[in-house]
C-alpha cells in the first residue's frame, strides 16, 4: 500500500542504520543502540543546515549594540527642479530629522515624510503624511564580524544609559522664492473645509454663520492656490509639535481675534477632549492644549499702542484717540511669547484722519490734535517696530504681520448693482473687466511694508492677504452674526442695508487660509526657532 511506503521510507526507520548495528554485534545493550541512532541523526542534520547554523551564528539577535545617538535628515529635490526619485515631478515633499531609537537592541529609525497626494482636486497635488519605519539592525548585521564582537562585550547598563528617544521634527517643504499670495480661489469640495463648524466647540456665536441659518456653505469650500507652486495643507499635529512647550498669540483687533478663532479650530483637533481648555481673561484670551503644554491666545489692542478703546468689552466709541508713542502697556503681555502676530487696520477706517492724545489719558488728559491717517499709522508702526527690536529674541521668537482684511459695502465694485453691500453672494469675485477697488487704504499697506521691512534685528513676516482677501465677497457674516452681543432676529436679517456685518468672517472660511499662511511659514522654517 501506498501509505505503508511513505512510512518504511520514514527518516526514523532503523534501515539505515543496520550496518553500526552489524559493526558492534558484539554488544548487546540496548541503550547504547539508542545512543548511536540519535548521534547519528544529529551529525546528519548538522551536514545538511551547515550553511543556516552558520549564519544564525553571524546574525547578532542577541548583541546589545551601543548606538550614538545620530541625526539623520532625509532630503527631497524642489518640486519645480525635476523628477525626483520615486516620485512624479512637481509633488511636495518635506524633510524629517530623526533619531535613533535602540529597543532590545534592535535600532529602528521612524521618518515622516510629506508625499503629494495624486487624487487632489482640479489636478493639484496635496501633501499627505505617511509614516515609514526602517529596521537599522539590518544594515549592521552586514557590517563586519570583529564590529560586533566588540558591540557584544558592552555592559547592559552602558546600553540603557545609551538608549534615546525618537524626536520627530517635520519641516513643511516651500519651495524657495515661492509666492503664496499670487494665485487664484479654486472650489474644493473634497479637501475643505479643513474643520466642520459642529467640530470646533471654541467658535462663537459671531462666527457660526450655518447655526445662524445660512443656508449655503459654499464659502467653506474654496482653497487658496498659489500661481507657482502649493500651499501647504495645514497638519495639526506637525503644527502642534512646533508649538510644544511654546506660546503663540495674535495681537491686533477683532479681525485677528476672528483668525485667533480659526486657529483654536484647526488645532483642537490635535488634543482629545478634556485635555484643552479656553481661559478669557480680560485682554488675553488662552487656549491651551495640555498635552503639547502650549497655548494660543489673543490679546486685544486695536492700535497695538495705547487708545481709549483698550477695553475689550466696552470699545465701540466713536471718537476713537490713540497715544502713538505708548506701547509699554500693552508690550509687557507681549515678552517671551514664542509666535507674535500683529495686525491693526479696521479701527483705523472710523474718520479720515486720526485723533492723537495730548498728553496721556493716566493724567486725564482729553485734547487731542488730529492727524493724517498714513502719517499717524507709520508713527505707531515705528512705535511698535522699536518695541519688538528692544524686546524680541529672533533666536527664539517669530513675529509676523498681517495686512489689512477688506471690507466689503459697495456691491457696485464687483458689478452687482442690484446687491445689498456683502448679502447674499455666493461666490468669490472671479473675473471683472477693469480693477477690483473694494474702498482699501493701500496707503496703510505700503507704510506696513516699508516699515517692516527696514527692520534688521528682528526679521518680520510680512502676510500679505489683503489682495486675496478682497476677492472673497461671499465670506463675511452677513446678517447671520451678532449685533450688540445678540443674534440678528428675522426682521434685522431681513434689511442687510443697515444690519449686515461685511467686516468678520464666517467660520470655517477664509481665516483658515490667513493661517495656513502661518503654517507654512512656521512648519517650514528651521528647528532652531
Amino acid at each position: 500500500m501506498l501509505f505503508s511506503r511513505r512510512k518504511s521510507s520514514s527518516l526514523f526507520t532503523p534501515e539505515p542504520f543496520m550496518m553500526k548495528q552489524a559493526a558492534f554485534n558484539g554488544r548487546k545493550n540496548g541503550n547504547l543502540s539508542i545512543f548511536v541512532v540519535v548521534f547519528s541523526v544529529f551529525l546528519f542534520a548538522l551536514f545538511m543546515y551547515n550553511e543556516d547554523v552558520k549564519s544564525i551564528a553571524e546574525f547578532p539577535f542577541s548583541s546589545r549594540s551601543r548606538a550614538k545617538s545620530q541625526e539623520v535628515s532625509h532630503q527631497h529635490q524642489d518640486p519645480s527642479s525635476g523628477q525626483q526619485e520615486g516620485k512624479p515631478k512637481g509633488t511636495e515633499s518635506s524633510t524629517t530629522e530623526v533619531e535613533t531609537r535602540q529597543d532590545g537592541g534592535e535600532e529602528r529609525r521612524r521618518t515622516k515624510v510629506v508625499f503629494a497626494d495624486e487624487d487632489g482636486p482640479a489636478g493639484v497635488r496635496l501633501p499627505v503624511i505617511k509614516e515609514v519605519e526602517e529596521a537599522a539592525h539590518e544594515e549592521r548585521a552586514a557590517g563586519p564580524k570583529e564590529k560586533i564582537k566588540e558591540e557584544e562585550k558592552l555592559g547592559e547598563k552602558e546600553v540603557e544609559e545609551d538608549r534615546t528617544v525618537v524626536v520627530e521634527r517635520t519641516v513643511v517643504s516651500v519651495p524657495e522664492g515661492c509666492d503664496l499670495f499670487t494665485g487664484q480661489w479654486v472650489y474644493d469640495n473634497v479637501t475643505r473645509p479643513i474643520y466642520k463648524e459642529h467640530e470646533c466647540e471654541f467658535l462663537t456665536e459671531q462666527v457660526t454663520c450655518m447655526r445662524n441659518g445660512r443656508k449655503d456653505d459654499s464659502f467653506q469650500k474654496w482653497r487658496w492656490q498659489p500661481r507657482d507652486c502649493n500651499l501647504p495643507r495645514f497638519d495639526a499635529r506637525i503644527f502642534m509639535e512646533r508649538l510644544r512647550g511654546k506660546r503663540l498669540m495674535f495681537v491686533g483687533d477683532s479681525l485677528n481675534r476672528n483668525q485667533w478663532e480659526s486657529m483654536v479650530c484647526l488645532v483642537q483637533s490635535a488634543a482629545p477632549p478634556g485635555k484643552k481648555t479656553l481661559v478669557k481673561n480680560g485682554s488675553l484670551n488662552v487656549f491651551r492644549l495640555q498635552e503639547y503644554n502650549a497655548t494660543v491666545e489673543f490679546y486685544w489692542a486695536p492700535f497695538l499702542v495705547e487708545s481709549n478703546s483698550d477695553d475689550p468689552n466696552l470699545h465701540s466709541i466713536q471718537n476713537r484717540i490713540i497715544m502713538p508713542e505708548s506701547i509699554k502697556k500693552h508690550g509687557k503681555n507681549w515678552k517671551g511669547v514664542d509666535y507674535l502676530i500683529f495686525n491693526t487696520y479696521i479701527w483705523w477706517m472710523n474718520t479720515f484722519n486720526m485723533k492723537v492724545l495730548r498728553g496721556s489719558f493716566d493724567e486725564g488728559a482729553t485734547e487731542y490734535d488730529e492727524m493724517d491717517r498714513p502719517k499717524t499709522y507709520r508713527r505707531v508702526l515705528k512705535t511698535w517696530a522699536k518695541w519688538v527690536e528692544k524686546n524680541v529674541d529672533p533666536k527664539r521668537t517669530m513675529v509676523f504681520f498681517m495686512s489689512m482684511s477688506p471690507n466689503h459695502i459697495k456691491s457696485e465694485e464687483w458689478d452687482n448693482p442690484n446687491g445689498i453691500k456683502c448679502a447674499q453672494e455666493t461666490e468669490p469675485v472671479m473675473s471683472l473687466p477693469h480693477a477690483l477697488d473694494v474702498g482699501t487704504d493701500w496707503r496703510l499697506f505700503d507704510v506696513a511694508v516699508n516699515v517692516t521691512r527696514s527692520m534688521r534685528k528682528v526679521p518680520v513676516w510680512f502676510l500679505s492677504i489683503t489682495a486675496l482677501s478682497e476677492l472673497r465677497k461671499d465670506a463675511h457674516t452677513s446678517v447671520h452674526t451678532l449685533r450688540q452681543g445678540k443674534l440678528l432676529t428675522r426682521e434685522q436679517q431681513a434689511d442687510p442695508a443697515n444690519y449686515a456685518d461685511c467686516i468678520h468672517w464666517c467660520l470655517p472660511g477664509l481665516p483658515d487660509v490667513w493661517n495656513e499662511f502661518l503654517y507654512a511659514r512656521i512648519a517650514s522654517s528651521p528647528w532652531s526657532i
